[in-house]
């Protein structure tokens, strides 16, 4: 008897986790979906197995609580899942000054940008391992090469989660199991987020990219077992030129971008607010 295998992804129901659940579905991988409480979350599953006939299983849960991390790890002994692929997707981004949110507003970001997938990682180890070939995949970003305004926790966290891969990789390279950070730059993955980058010129624009063409990049290549994923020409220039500018021109651009990113969150309020004002965005499909 074939022994069937799963791929775990965390934060599944929206953004990059949706885009990375339907590229996996769409390569006939069965699927545990892991995300917050909420009708959104068995939606997608419902679609996944409708439409491309694989095994969707949903588990809901806030992974910012250590607690829910162990539950869902028991759930998976309990039913004797075999996992073969962990995506460590789930996290809270956004774009504030350091005095504009709570300290506990920190507190949960480095909880599931950072304890999350770290805990998550070890609880599955076994498991991943006794299916092996195995693949790991953390979803980090390009704002973890930068030191950019309003992104100062954010940043930090993915700075982890490079670090992290790239150690846990020469560790478990042995065991036959790869572990990969994946470093995008702005998606078009939120209502806010596409007004914000419509705003943008140049190159900045041009960086830019739809989720979908992303997750089919960080998929090709982790099963390439490629160790640091950096997806698109644009995102991949902008690390070039980090490496050869020098310190006080890359200080004076960010002084730059601290004054325009001031100036810039009434706008994309008002974007926002206008957007609905006209009946929200388009209530056609939205399936990725």
């Amino acid at each position: 008897m074939n022994k069937e295998y799963y791929t775990l992804i965390t934060g599944a129901s929206e953004g990059f986790g949706k885009a990375l659940s339907l590229e996996c579905a769409r390569r006939g991988m069965h699927l545990i979906l892991v995300a917050l409480p909420g009708d959104e979350l068995f939606a997608l599953g419902r679609y996944i197995h409708t439409e491309f006939g694989v095994k969707t299983i949903c588990l809901p849960h806030d992974l910012t609580k250590r607690e829910e991390c162990q539950r869902l790890h028991e759930e998976i002994v309990q039913h004797g899942f075999a996992i073969n692929m962990l995506i460590n997707n789930a996290g809270i981004g956004g774009t504030h000054f350091f005095k504009e949110k709570e300290a506990d507003y920190y507190q949960r970001q480095i909880a599931l940008n950072v304890t999350a997938p770290t805990l998550l990682t070890h609880l599955l180890l076994e498991n991943l391992q006794q299916n092996n070939p195995s693949h790991i995949l953390n979803v980090s970003s390009l704002a973890s090469f930068f030191y950019l305004p309003a992104k100062q926790v954010y940043g930090a966290t993915k700075s982890y989660l490079v670090s992290f891969s790239k150690s846990l990789g020469c560790e478990l390279k042995q065991k036959n199991i790869s572990v990969s950070a994946i470093c995008p730059g702005g998606m078009n993955t939120t209502l806010a987020q596409v007004i914000q980058n419509r705003s943008l010129k140049g190159i900045s624009r041009w960086s830019v990219m739809d989720p979908e063409d992303v997750a089919k990049v960080a998929i090709d290549n982790m099963l390439h077992k490629k160790q640091l994923i950096v997806p698109g020409f644009w995102n991949r220039l902008f690390l070039l030129m980090n490496r050869i500018l020098p310190q006080f021109l890359k200080d004076g651009l960010i002084q730059l971008q601290t004054k325009r990113q001031r100036a810039f969150k009434p706008i994309v309020f008002a974007g926002i607010a206008s957007v609905w004002a006209k009946g929200g965005p388009s209530t056609g499909p939205n399936i990725a």
